[in-house]
């Protein structure tokens, strides 16, 4: 087994760590790269946040970067005590503890956005003042079950998602040439720009290798690219990545 890491840099030194201990094969492209949101308006969302009753953040880096924010606009304003805080996997969960928040995180046999939806304190919402922080962009899943279920929900977006300037060709060669035969993929835009990258020549080596996704969603998604080898690991921590290995 040969795996490729794929997680925006600085994201994968925990897989890192974890196959080096196992002695596993790895070479890291980071296949997604994330940058801050542009600094508009800034205030208007603080001023959500301070008036929310539920905060949802979606991934590491919404804790990242809406922490980033408010450090620079607002330094000296702490995230409100009355508000009630949920992460969507466990990672962020940890991230949220790291800032000293206590957050609640989807059960641990579905870390994804249908995981948290059962939880019983997300079924009755009325009323309640919700803020999803995320990416620019996304599933509207979230937003729009909370929403049936009474809850007036609003996004602060602060951060973007691109690909990476790679040589298409000569990228794909290489992994191939490396003998990769295993992929990690942690979203579904990780999955498009893996796509983009493969060249129709590479396809059929593409399809032999073993892909690992963390959601039924991207599952579905690799099916539909013509993926055929591929697992869910049904979250993207460390942990069900490597159960899903069988590591």
């Amino acid at each position: 087994m040969k795996i490729l890491l794929t997680r925006p840099e600085g994201r994968n030194q925990l897989m890192i760590e974890a196959l080096n201990l196992k002695s596993v094969s790895h070479i890291v492209t980071p296949l997604l790269h994330v940058t801050p949101a542009p600094a508009t308006h800034q205030n208007q969302y603080i001023d959500q946040i301070n008036h929310a009753d539920i905060i949802i953040f979606i991934s590491t880096n919404a804790v990242k970067f809406a922490a980033n924010a408010i450090d620079a606009s607002h330094p000296h304003i702490a995230w409100p005590a009355k508000a009630e805080y949920y992460a969507v996997g466990e990672a962020t969960f940890n991230a949220l503890t790291h800032l000293g928040i206590t957050a609640q995180e989807a059960p641990q046999n579905c870390q994804q956005t249908e995981g948290l939806l059962t939880l019983p304190q997300l079924q009755n919402l009325s009323g309640k003042k919700i803020v999803i922080v995320r990416g620019v962009g996304g599933r509207e899943v979230l937003a729009t079950t909370l929403a049936s279920r009474g809850g007036q929900v609003s996004y602060w977006e602060v951060y973007r998602r691109g690909c990476p300037e790679l040589p298409k060709d000569s990228t794909a060669i290489a992994w191939q040439q490396a003998e990769i035969d295993t992929i990690i993929v942690t979203s579904g835009e990780i999955l498009d720009n893996l796509i983009k990258l493969v060249p129709k020549e590479l396809f059929a080596w593409l399809r032999a290798c073993h892909i690992i996704v963390p959601s039924s969603r991207v599952q579905e998604q690799a099916f539909a690219y013509g993926l055929q080898h591929v697992t869910n690991a049904k979250a993207a921590n460390c942990k069900a990545i490597l159960s899903a290995l069988g590591l």
